[in-house]
Parts: structure tokens; sequence; C-alpha cells
């Protein structure tokens, strides 16, 4: 049987340090939230990361995470600390044994003004469709 993981390590800069201790709060209520869902979503790591000046957050999943919960985290985030310009960060599907269509991809860029989506790609999709005979630059 194999076992199915979504990576992905990125930095959200909140711009200071206080709203870097105060994004700590966001995340343990959206976790909450999340519990509560049905099925939940997979989790992610948080921590500050004073190398940075403490006031970048280290985005992280711990074995496999969701990169959905993840974006909805920044873009609270973004809303309460008045964050704007673009974020982005990639993630990885992997598997832990080969199977065809086991592996990809995506990234997301989130307008943090707005929590508009920019742009996104998923991996899996674009190659499906250009096999079918798509435009590979669509």
């Amino acid at each position: 049987m194999a076992n199915y993981y979504t990576h992905f390590s990125c930095l959200l800069d909140v711009g200071k340090a206080d709203n870097a201790a105060r994004a700590l709060d966001l995340y343990n209520t959206l976790s909450a939230e999340n519990a509560a869902e049905d099925p939940p979503s997979e989790d992610f790591a948080l921590s500050i990361q004073p190398e940075h000046g403490g006031t970048k957050l280290w985005i992280r999943d711990d074995v496999t995470g969701d990169p959905e919960h993840v974006i909805q985290f920044v873009k609270r985030c973004a809303a309460a600390f008045g964050l704007t310009g673009r974020w982005g960060f990639q993630y990885a599907y992997t598997c832990s044994r080969p199977h065809p269509d086991a592996f990809g991809g995506g990234a997301h860029v989130l307008d943090l003004a707005t929590g508009e989506t920019v742009a996104w790609t998923y991996t899996g999709g674009w190659l499906a469709d250009v096999l079918a005979g798509g435009d590979p630059d669509a």
C-alpha cells in the first residue's frame, strides 16, 4: 500500500514581531475550525523565524498538509495585519511508492491586499490537458 503526501515550505512576512505573535492565535483559531470540519483537512506546522527579524512565519508540512488550509491562513493574516503585495508558494504531491500519476504539484499566488488569487497552476491538470492536445502555454 502506498502513502500519499503533500509537501510545502514557505515564509510569510507579517511586517512586525507583534503580528507574528498574533498570527499564532489566528493559526490556533483556524486549526480549531478545521478540526470541526468533516473530514478535517491536514494541518501544517507554523513557527516564527527569528533569523529573519522575527517578522516571518515559516509555514510547512509536518508529514503532509493541505495547500488550501495554508491559503486560508495567509488570507486571514493579510486581512488582520493589512498586508499588501503578492505572496505565493509551491507544493509537491509525492508518494511512498512509484505509481502512475502519483506525483505532481502546483503553485498559488495571492494578492494580499484583496485576498484574490492572482494565478495558480496544478501540474496534473496541465499535463493531462497538454497530452490531450491542449495548449501547453494556457
